[in-house]
């Protein structure tokens, strides 16, 4: 066998684990920006789509700096729980949340604004709670930019590179997901292996592509 499956299979464990941070976190960032306006509102979407356009090596070196012994975050957690972060999979899949979350983020917070209000108001008019009216009302209508939302966000935590290396390393067998395995056999001159990581990575994200092209037809034709 020309390539171990254990960095896919790490790299398909990273990815689902950060889509389901992504996924909670950019629902209620987009719910929390859309539903009233507020002081600082423009600068806090900014933050939120900051690692949009960041370099993924700049965000790996943020985290990196917010992770490490010396860091904010990573000092509190080694102090008070002996827990490092750096070069675990805990790391990585830190760094795949943080580069998913703008296009989580930006799907949500489109379809946010998408329906109609009014919607809302009504049932709360007719006596239904909060809490039911976003979960019967507000997520159904949205329910086509959380399946983009979580598509792209997914093939973009499968993906990543730039910033899991940063603040996850390259361990094989620990932290080596199927991006990283790629670039160090494609170093090392193995290209048989190389091309057969390639392969695997584009076995896993074509389909997600797919599925969007079918989602943005489907919608196409709704509207």
């Amino acid at each position: 066998m020309l390539l171990d499956l254990q960095p896919l299979i790490l790299s398909l464990k990273v990815a689902l684990c950060a889509l389901a941070l992504v996924v909670v976190l950019g629902t209620l960032a987009a719910r929390l920006m859309t539903a009233r306006s507020f002081w600082g509102q423009s600068l806090l979407d900014g933050l939120f789509l900051l690692p949009l356009v960041l370099p993924p090596v700049v965000t790996g070196y943020v985290l990196l700096m917010l992770l490490g012994k010396r860091g904010a975050v990573g000092a509190f957690l080694y102090q008070k729980l002996q827990w490092e972060i750096l070069f675990t999979p805990t790391a990585a899949v830190l760094a795949a949340a943080v580069v998913a979350f703008p296009l989580m983020y930006g799907s949500m917070k489109a379809a946010f604004l998408s329906y109609d209000l009014q919607l809302e108001e009504a049932a709360s008019t007719l006596g239904a709670a909060p809490n039911r009216v976003f979960w019967s009302i507000t997520l159904p209508l949205c329910l086509p930019g959380l399946v983009a939302g979580t598509l792209l966000a997914f093939a973009r935590a499968l993906g990543e590179f730039g910033a899991t290396v940063m603040v996850a390393g390259n361990i094989p067998g620990d932290t080596q997901t199927l991006p990283l395995l790629l670039y160090e056999r494609t170093l090392s001159g193995d290209d048989a292996s190389a091309i057969w990581a390639a392969v695997l990575l584009c076995a896993a994200t074509v389909p997600v592509g797919i599925l969007l092209v079918c989602l943005t037809k489907s919608r196409g034709r709704g509207g």
